[in-house]
């Protein structure tokens, strides 16, 4: 750490630290920051991250100015530097053993802003340096909270008076393993892909919390020409905040994808890539919306998401929580539709009406069902809890609980007199295929 900090008191660009939060800019007149004037320190670690000697900073896109982009890189820059000078002056005593921290850390924000800058004409040539500085920015991070807890008393004077409310349904940071877990997969992707780098860095690694990075990946994955994706990471963002009901089930969706599909691989791709995860997250801000009497903006989410997604979810439907929609394509669920939670739901089903009934008019949904790829449920009936639909077949009367129905039409194994019940929860076993011997006696 000595030489970061050489290089860094060589340099000719000075960085402020203190508890001040004036925003760092160039000190080279005419000379534009190669990221915001607000002082975001997004675009650093990145660039760091995907740089080897012979890579520049131009891999990467321009960092705007939006909050969602800027509001982390801003915050650790204050916060780290604040802190460090802090311990300073808090705690005389161990001036020595603390003023080591607080140059080390003016020091790796000092030599990062001057590489990113261009301030300084001369690069970087140590690549194991570069890793050094690289790596030493999660550090920060994860100890940054720990410190900060050391130097401040806690005051409750002010609490009581305080509506918390709007907290009820988050988990604290330290709390949130499956938020953690996240961010350790997506540093982890990034080092082994630096391609990805910058992606991982903006949708994870920059965001607060699981809400934020998924109200960021979404926004960007339904934006269009005239539906911004800066608007629609607002708004569901803040549909986030306000539900909490929709924070548990988020989370209980994304287990619930880890549990039953053997192609998981980690709770980063899923978020990322699984269209079926992020269709069904898109649908909850819709149907919040829906309720909420936004009904144009809610049909407008439909719409993107059946033109990105191929997914065809009513906002006016109901679906639990726990549910794995697997691969997606071609799902559609009517208007009047309503799904119980720990479901399982295959491509190309369609939860539709008759198309004879006006009002309600689709099927209800039980906990716990296993709906096969290319199955056809039509009009107001029901589907026990626990019961299974084979795939392909063609529902149009009710289906008992623990029971089931297979064929075009579908009729009930062991028959409708005396239907063989499961002892399993179909959607999370996940068979399709151990009915066969008892239905049929059909061998290829």
């Amino acid at each position: 750490m000595r030489a970061a900090g050489s290089l860094a008191s060589a340099s000719k660009m000075d960085v402020a630290v203190g508890f001040s939060p004036t925003p760092m800019v160039s000190s080279e007149v005419g000379i534009k920051p190669r990221f915001c004037v607000a002082g975001c320190v997004k675009c650093a670690p990145v660039s760091l991250a995907l740089r080897s000697n012979a890579l520049s900073s131009s891999m990467r896109s321009e960092c705007s100015s939006s909050p969602l982009s800027s509001t982390i890189g801003n915050s650790f820059i204050s916060s780290s530097s604040s802190l460090a000078t802090g311990i300073q002056r808090s705690r005389g005593g161990h001036h020595r053993r603390r003023s080591s921290s607080s140059s080390v850390a003016a020091a790796v924000v000092k030599s990062i802003l001057v590489e990113e800058r261009g301030a300084s004409k001369e690069r970087f040539s140590d690549t194991s340096l570069l890793e050094t500085l690289r790596d030493f920015i999660p550090l920060l991070e994860s100890k940054k909270r720990g410190i900060a807890s050391e130097l401040v008393a806690p005051d409750f004077t002010a609490v009581e008076d305080t509506d918390m409310t709007f907290l009820e349904g988050i988990p604290p940071l330290e709390e949130d393993r499956l938020w953690q877990r996240m961010r350790e997969e997506a540093r982890w992707d990034a080092v082994q892909e630096p391609l990805l780098a910058s992606f991982l860095y903006s949708t994870i690694l920059s965001q607060r919390s699981l809400e934020r990075a998924l109200a960021f990946h979404l926004g960007n994955k339904l934006a269009s020409s005239t539906l911004l994706s800066t608007q629609l990471c607002s708004v569901i963002n803040d549909t986030f905040m306000e539900d909490a009901g929709i924070r548990r089930a988020i989370r209980e969706d994304i287990r619930a994808v880890k549990e039953r599909d053997p192609a998981f691989i980690s709770y980063s791709r899923c978020l990322l890539n699984y269209k079926g995860y992020l269709s069904c997250q898109a649908y909850r801000v819709a149907h919040h919306l829906w309720n909420q009497g936004r009904t144009s903006l809610a049909l407008a989410i439909q719409s993107r998401v059946s033109e990105v997604f191929q997914v065809d979810i009513h906002p006016a439907a109901e679906i639990g929580s726990g549910i794995m929609l697997d691969h997606a394509t071609g799902l559609v669920v009517g208007e009047t539709a309503r799904i119980g939670s720990n479901v399982s739901i295959l491509h190309q089903v369609t939860l539709g009406g008759t198309g004879a009934v006006d009002g309600d008019r689709h099927p209800k949904i039980g906990d716990g069902v296993l709906i096969g790829a290319g199955a056809i449920i039509l009009g107001n009936i029901n589907i026990g809890n626990g019961a299974k639909i084979g795939a392909g077949s063609v529902v149009l009367s009710d289906v008992p609980p623990h029971t089931t129905a297979v064929g075009n039409p579908a009729r009930l194994l062991g028959g409708k007199r005396d239907p063989t019940k499961l002892k399993e929860i179909p959607s999370e076993t996940m068979d399709h295929t151990s009915f066969i011997k008892g239905w049929s006696d059909y061998v290829i």
